[in-house]
């Protein structure tokens, strides 16, 4: 497109050297803050006024150009019209008495982003104009995947948020289930493709024995404005602090009727114990209980002969006496 270059240098010289110069009568306006979706068509809106002293004015040229692009987008110049691919004037059938001079693109492209200038000549005067066109795209809804595919509670393991197909760059963040944010705590990875959308990726690490039950993670645009979210559970018996708890759980199930079982032995033996005292307790009060009939009869036979050897002694005294 370098003849095209050539041909609208010289048109501005031609242009300059014929000593046009901005003057009241003639104004382009132009809304200067246009957003442009990817993908989608894009208008940069302008008009030519002109004031009341002016009447029936004929446009000569018109050129859209942009900055950093060599050759312009599309330039009018005296009934013929030159225009770059996907880049037209928004009436189809746009002549030199129409004043509404908007450009249109066909399908935006990250490459759109930028400052254009608007230039017209017309046969009572003419003016330019700065416009501002800003391309964005919107993020798919984030995905998180876990490394290893299967969390372990006994070692560490990693979150990966990915995002992708949004412009300009934007940013993941973290959060818990108690909406507490964790991005300080990620590490954020940047890529910008070919077509100039951008690929995010974070990368949270979950240290064992402190997790939470979810985590999600939030797409921001790179005015800060909230996207798509994604919330990761993670399973219970890899949630550390959760874990501790369900184990304790388990334990108490487990004990407690090992606690009852274990109490109730005990209080059987305490009670044959408290028995077999009070069963002695009974005894000790007389001996005799315990003589059997046989020791009863020797001990009668022990006195009778007892009571018999005295009653000898006593005889035998008196007979000694004179």
């Amino acid at each position: 497109m370098a003849s095209s270059g050539i041909f609208f240098f010289t048109l501005i010289a031609v242009w300059v050297a014929a000593g046009n110069a901005k003057n009241p009568f003639v104004k382009v306006e132009c809304n200067t803050e246009n957003i442009g979706e990817h993908g989608h068509q894009s208008l940069l809106e302008c008009a030519v006024k002109t004031t009341k002293e002016v009447v029936g004015a004929v446009i000569r040229v018109v050129t859209w150009t942009k900055e950093g692009v060599d050759d312009p987008l599309l330039v009018f110049n005296r009934g013929e019209l030159r225009r770059e691919p996907g880049y037209r004037f928004a009436e189809p059938s746009w002549d030199e008495n129409n004043m509404n001079i908007s450009l249109l693109i066909a399908r935006t492209a990250v490459a759109d982003d930028g400052d254009y200038t608007c230039m017209v000549i017309t046969d009572s005067g003419d003016d330019n104009i700065l416009i501002r066109l800003k391309v964005k795209a919107t993020y798919r809804d984030p995905t998180i995947r876990s490394i290893p595919e299967k969390i372990s509670e006994d070692a560490d393991n990693d979150l990966i948020c990915n995002a992708d197909g949004g412009y300009p760059k934007g940013q993941l963040r973290w959060f818990d289930e108690n909406n507490v944010e964790w991005t300080r705590s990620a590490e954020m990875d940047v890529r910008q493709t070919d077509n100039g959308l951008f690929q995010l990726s974070s990368k949270l690490t979950l240290l064992k024995g402190s997790r939470f039950s979810k985590y999600t993670c939030v797409v921001f645009n790179a005015t800060g404005g909230k996207g798509g979210s994604t919330t990761f559970e993670i399973p219970p018996t890899s949630r550390g602090q959760g874990q501790d708890i369900e184990g304790t759980g388990l334990s108490s199930k487990i004990a407690a009727p090992v606690i009852v079982i274990g109490s109730l032995i005990v209080g059987l033996l305490l009670a044959l114990l408290i028995y077999r005292r009070r069963s002695q307790m009974a005894r000790r009060p007389s001996a005799a209980p315990l003589m059997g009939d046989q020791q009863r009869g020797r001990a009668v036979e022990f006195d009778a002969e007892k009571g018999r050897l005295q009653n000898m002694e006593s005889e035998q005294c008196e007979d000694s006496q004179p």
